[in-house]
């Protein structure tokens, strides 16, 4: 995370914790200072405030964008596009270890022209479950779980030597091996932080969970008050 050097609306904030200071941007300050009306936004609208203000740049998030969301009030929609960004990204097996092979890919043209291929990264923390291409071999026994773990790595050696090698080679990339569960039930019970803190130019910074994932079902843990968008569609 790197924060904006905007601060429009003067919401950049301080807030002790056991003698212990952190930094967010502050909704109240901003209505103070601007936004007028922004507490009556939605949750989730105010979420993606809380975004763009500690994003503000002047150039990949600027006033127009900010403004939007107060004016969503007048009309409930909105044309602007805004430049959202997640805090993190969560990855299922069917979809993410294309995005993985990209990722290599990218690195092997970098290092052709001789430049450094590690500064090929995710820039937002990624989890990758392995989770969808599961099967059920032995079931009815109590050994049944353990004996389709067991399968599933020998079945799929090739990809989980792949990745595992992603996991090493990447930085802010991690793998959920099979058997820990399905995504959504990973995200909800390991993942999720709902306040993350992140430290930049040694301050500590403290901002909402939130979350794109490769599944339809990642809006499940909005249960949480963590803001999550599911990409794609499923067919259960």
């Amino acid at each position: 995370m790197k924060p904006g050097n905007k601060n429009s609306y003067n919401s950049l904030s301080d807030l002790e914790v056991n003698g212990k200071n952190f930094k967010f941007y502050s909704l109240s300050k901003a209505e103070t200072n601007g936004l007028e009306g922004i507490s009556k936004l939605p949750k989730s609208l105010k979420i993606l405030l809380e975004n763009l203000l500690r994003y503000e740049d002047g150039a990949t998030v600027n006033k127009k964008q900010i403004e939007a969301i107060k004016d969503w009030l007048i009309n409930k929609k909105s044309s602007t596009e805004i430049a959202y960004r997640p805090t993190r990204v969560l990855l299922q097996d069917y979809t993410g270890i294309p995005a993985v092979a990209d990722l290599a890919a990218m690195r092997d043209a970098v290092k052709k022209k001789n430049k450094d291929p590690k500064k090929i990264n995710p820039l937002t923390p990624v989890d990758l479950v392995i989770d969808h291409s599961v099967q059920v071999d032995k079931f009815a026994n109590k050994n049944a779980f353990k004996d389709n773990v067991d399968i599933e790595f020998q079945r799929n050696v090739e990809r989980f030597s792949f990745l595992k090698w992603g996991q090493q080679a990447f930085d802010n990339f991690r793998i959920v091996p099979p058997g820990t569960g399905i995504c959504h039930q990973v995200n909800l019970e390991y993942l999720s932080k709902v306040v993350w803190m992140e430290k930049h130019n040694d301050e500590n910074y403290i901002f909402p969970d939130t979350l794109v994932g490769t599944d339809s079902h990642t809006t499940m843990v909005n249960g949480l008050s963590v803001l999550g968008w599911g990409v794609g569609g499923n067919r259960s």
